[in-house]
């Protein structure tokens, strides 16, 4: 419990600060069309958003599948799989991003107006130049979002900071140079961003490019179609909840611009700019979500599982109600920073009221979030997609045409709350139905098959965090074997592999880094299958590869480990060791 916390804490952080990754440059960008090109300006990188969620779109692709492929191999314990990953993940998105690239820019300027920039000719153009400046940053964009979960899983939480933190100082820097230096106007804006993503990329190329610190390892021998078909078919289920979302800001779009024109488009895309910003925070959640419910459940770790996403559901709410009256407080200050109310108070007073709605909608959007993420790890696929249909685009819809039709554009604001609120109670009742248990507990929404893990009696779980606990341990593996009947020397095997391989990693690991380490033990018996794994996150030791010398006389511990399991697994990611014996 207490290192799956830890572990969810690092890692919400680094995927928080992940998600920024695209929403940073693109609020950037908002407050430099607010401020240097007007509201006409605003509006056109409205009608131009859907472009430029597809891009996202087709990140958010690959890194779940990314995620979901490659946390599996992890699970398993395959380095070399995970391998075929990395390497199959990168050609892919290089190959789609540059095809991406090619379709915006020889059909620009029908797109602009199929998004609806129709209201002027300088509308359309700026929307037409605006996708293409954007557009000529797919690979960067795409591939940032890409190596994200990868540098989560080498455990490089500062390197991404530092990515993220130059891809924001590099934005302004070309917006800034773009408006104030060459007046490249809305395609210079979009370029920006363009060259901000590939800054990104170059802080990142330091790790990945260094054979000798990555524990990725890229091969054009590792790249195949077929993993490329995992790949895909492991981020589909996200990319079905992207698509909602540029439809739905389409549909917004038509409808805000029917109801009041341009500027209650340009309110509507600098308040979704703003809530995308800080909802950064559902979506770190998601991706946190995925990642480790996709480990654990390769595991069959039921107990790791309820634990997760207990976790996760309490910090969706504390962090979400925290942010959303953060936004409440901060909406007039933020708006008024992007847009002069000297131009246009009246979208202004729009923007406000827009984002201080969607800041309520947060802490339901966390939740689900996290429950997505939980269900497309678990192979719980079609429940996700109908969660990501019904959040993405039923609800929100419903909720916009409903209000709008009774308030006007007041009751628009309303489609992300309401549509947020409406499919967490639609999963409530589905869940409760499901469990038939009045209690909405972890158990009951992770909705367990009935083959899924082992049962309490076939499971033994405990943490170490001394070298009396080693000892204590011992004795309780040697009770757990014999209650299942297992032979004498099979059960002196298991005990002498917990004393020796935990009491390596007390004496080796513990207090090495300066900071406090944990040891976790699982030992499980499944169809007559044994499995014992050890997880700490001490600094990287792998044992499967060091195997001294026989005349050195050390390690002699680790030598009679590995030859008397039938086979040993080992794997090191988000900063831990994980090392599963099988018997």
């Amino acid at each position: 419990m207490t290192m799956i916390r830890k572990l969810v804490r690092q890692m919400l952080t680094a995927q928080i600060f992940s998600a920024l990754t695209v929403s940073v440059c693109l609020l950037l960008d908002n407050l430099m069309i607010g401020r240097f090109l007007g509201v006409r300006a605003m509006a056109a990188y409205g009608f131009a958003n859907p472009i430029l969620l597809a891009i996202g779109a087709v990140g958010s692709l690959m890194t779940a599948g990314v995620q979901v492929v490659c946390s599996r191999s992890l699970g398993k314990g395959s380095q070399e799989e995970t391998n075929r990953g990395y390497s199959s993940a990168l050609a892919l998105t290089g190959g789609i991003s540059l095809l991406f690239f090619l379709v915006v820019l020889l059909f620009r300027d029908p797109l602009a107006t199929l998004l609806g920039a129709v209201e002027s000719p300088e509308l359309h153009k700026e929307t037409s130049d605006y996708m293409l400046g954007f557009t000529i940053g797919a690979p960067g964009s795409i591939g940032a979002l890409v190596l994200v979960p990868f540098l989560q899983m080498a455990g490089k939480t500062g390197l991404l900071i530092a990515a993220v933190g130059t891809m924001a100082v590099a934005d302004v820097a070309f917006d800034l140079l773009s408006v104030q230096v060459f007046h490249a106007g809305m395609f210079g804006i979009g370029l920006a961003s363009s060259l901000s993503y590939y800054a990104a990329m170059a802080v990142t190329a330091f790790y990945f490019l260094n054979r000798k610190k990555c524990v990725f390892r890229f091969s054009w021998k590792g790249v195949s179609g077929k993993k490329m078909l995992e790949l895909i078919k492991g981020g589909a289920p996200t990319m079905v909840g992207m698509a909602c979302t540029i439809l739905l800001v389409f549909i917004m779009n038509m409808i805000l611009r029917n109801r009041d024109g341009s500027e209650a488009v340009a309110a509507f895309t600098l308040a979704m700019s703003l809530g995308n910003a800080s909802n950064c925070i559902s979506t770190g959640m998601g991706g946190v979500s995925l990642t480790l419910h996709g480990i654990l459940y390769n595991e069959e770790d039921r107990t790791g599982l309820k634990q997760l996403l207990g976790i996760l559901c309490r910090y969706a709410v504390i962090i979400g109600l925290a942010v959303g009256v953060l936004l409440l407080v901060a909406a007039p200050w933020l708006v008024r920073l992007f847009i002069d109310p000297s131009e246009s108070q009246r979208t202004v007073e729009m923007a406000i009221l827009a984002l201080r709605l969607f800041g309520a909608g947060l802490a339901p959007c966390c939740l689900l979030n996290a429950l997505r993420g939980a269900y497309q790890a678990t192979d719980r696929v079609r429940v996700m997609e109908i969660i990501s249909v019904l959040e993405g685009l039923i609800m929100p819809v419903i909720c916009a045409l409903i209000f709008s039709a009774l308030w006007g554009v007041t009751g628009a604001w309303l489609y992300f709350p309401g549509g947020e609120l409406l499919t967490l109670v639609l999963v409530c009742l589905f869940v409760w139905r499901k469990s038939r248990s009045s209690a909405l507990n972890p158990e009951a929404f992770l909705m367990f098959r009935s083959s899924f893990g082992v049962s309490g009696r076939d499971l033994l779980e405990t943490e170490i965090r001394s070298r009396e606990d080693v000892m204590n341990t011992v004795h309780q593996v040697t009770d757990f074997c014999r209650e299942h009947a297992l032979d004498g020397r099979m059960t002196n095997r298991i005990a002498l592999c917990v004393e020796e391989m935990a009491s390596n990693v007390i004496t080796h690991g513990f207090g090495k880094g300066g900071e406090e380490c944990h040891l976790s033990l699982r030992l499980q018996v499944k169809e007559g299958r044994w499995v014992l794994r050890f997880r700490d996150d001490c600094r990287a030791f792998d044992p499967v590869k060091y195997v001294p010398r026989e005349d050195t006389g050390s390690g002699v511990g680790i030598r009679i480990v590995l030859g008397m399991a039938k086979e040993v697994r080992y794997t090191y990611s988000m900063n831990m060791n994980n090392l599963t014996i099988l018997f």
